[in-house]
């Protein structure tokens, strides 16, 4: 149902309503709300407008009658107008320090995927090179993450057609790292995984094209072939001798799982190493996110569902609580509706607040450019439950912008 027009002494509780100004020009947090209380309806009444927009499908209540009395705006109601638009004013503020940082952490990410991509480029030519320039990039990330006791885990944006390696090593990298650090691992060994990460399919360059991007299911042969990668692998990175040995035998075993049904040898949990079910539990979550066939890619959402619902005896039950821990039960890249029946992007989660994760609104009212990020501890109301993109009206969507992949970083700012 459309919206109807409504004198702004009609209002009452329990009506759902939108403000015909600009998002600035309200002390409100959003263009777009359900009436809770008289002082709201006080405050309307002082933003010089004559009438409001209801929805009455969304409203609880009828309007007054057209006969209502009109009262005169208190000094109360001044007083309390101002001191809203002051606290409405430190939310704009707020919101873009944290664009801010969101830009800051953009351009850190991008630059750990150029280096990645570099590193890459040399494995096979200058593999000694390689390592050291990937040890670079790791030694900095581990730096950053033993500084930090509080992490925040962003949402990056869109990558680049055909770059989908260097986008998923530097993702199991990352990811990989930080539950390392909440296993409390030495800065040793936090190093070789995430290098395990960052090389982990580096031996997917050894298989042919034909059956990297085959859209149809792999034949036996084909499948044996790809399944050979961790093998090829560590006999690119053997030419280079100084990668640490553990990091050797993650990526040997990065397809292994804890109850025998992993490749190459279908090794059980005895005869792994921890790190090397850590990498493969994260290798798993991003792969069930990006598979080759994107028509089967699950939302984050779904990927950590499934992993803590089927996946259990596959992996170590720690490392599956830690990557709930660092990203929520809706991780960053998930699509929500909340209990105030709005729609939202989770764009980032701390691993110190996960009940109250950033959300990123849908508000036909604000241009996408300026779109309201809220943090669910500073408002009233809750995630209620995830959404599949594909349930998203297309102006939602275009809206919202869900990525097809889906890629974190860490916030790098010091605290």
């Amino acid at each position: 149902m459309k919206g109807i027009k409504l004198s702004v002494h009609r209002l009452q509780k329990g009506l759902y309503i939108r403000l015909p100004l600009s998002w600035r020009n309200h002390p409100f947090l959003f263009n777009s709300f359900k009436i809770k209380d008289e002082g709201q309806i006080a405050l309307i009444k002082q933003l010089g407008i004559s009438h409001v927009i209801v929805m009455p499908d969304k409203s609880d209540s009828a309007p007054l009658g057209a006969d209502v009395d009109i009262v005169p705006v208190s000094a109360d109601d001044k007083t309390a107008l101002q001191a809203l638009k002051e606290e409405k004013e430190q939310r704009i503020e707020a919101l873009q320090d944290y664009r801010r940082d969101m830009q800051r952490c953009e351009k850190a990410f991008e630059q750990s995927v150029a280096q990645v991509r570099a590193v890459m480029s040399k494995v096979t030519s200058r593999p000694l090179n390689a390592i050291t320039e990937a040890k670079e990039l790791v030694d900095g990330m581990v730096e950053t993450l033993l500084a930090q006791d509080e992490m925040v885990l962003h949402l990056m944006n869109e990558t680049k057609e055909g770059e989908n390696l260097y986008y998923h090593s530097l993702n199991v990298s990352v990811l990989s790292m930080l539950l390392a650090k909440s296993k409390g691992l030495d800065k040793e060994e936090m190093t070789a995984i995430g290098m395990a990460g960052l090389f982990h399919d580096i031996g997917k360059m050894k298989v042919p094209s034909q059956i990297l991007n085959k859209k149809t299911p792999l034949n036996t042969a084909e499948e044996n072939f790809l399944k050979l990668h961790p093998q090829y692998s560590v006999q690119l990175l053997a030419q280079g001798e100084n990668l640490p040995e553990l990091s050797n035998t993650i990526i040997a075993q990065h397809h292994e799982y804890a109850d025998g049904s992993g490749y190459p040898k279908g090794l059980t949990k005895d005869n792994l190493k921890p790190s090397s079910l850590l990498v493969a539990l994260v290798n798993e979550y991003d792969t069930l996110c990006h598979p080759h066939d994107i028509n089967k890619a699950r939302t984050p959402y779904s990927a950590l569902s499934y992993i803590f619902k089927s996946c259990k005896e596959k992996f170590a039950a720690e490392d599956i609580e830690l990557m709930v821990k660092h990203l929520g039960v809706f991780p960053p890249g998930t699509i929500v509706q909340l209990s105030n029946k709005q729609v939202g992007l989770v764009i980032s989660v701390n691993q110190t607040k996960l009940l109250y994760p950033n959300i990123l609104l849908y508000d036909p009212g604000i241009p996408r450019t300026e779109a309201t990020i809220i943090n669910l501890e500073e408002v009233d109301f809750s995630i209620a439950k995830a959404l599949p993109p594909r349930r998203l009206k297309p102006e939602v969507y275009e809206y919202l912008n869900p990525r097809t992949r889906i890629s974190y970083y860490f916030d790098n700012k010091q605290k």
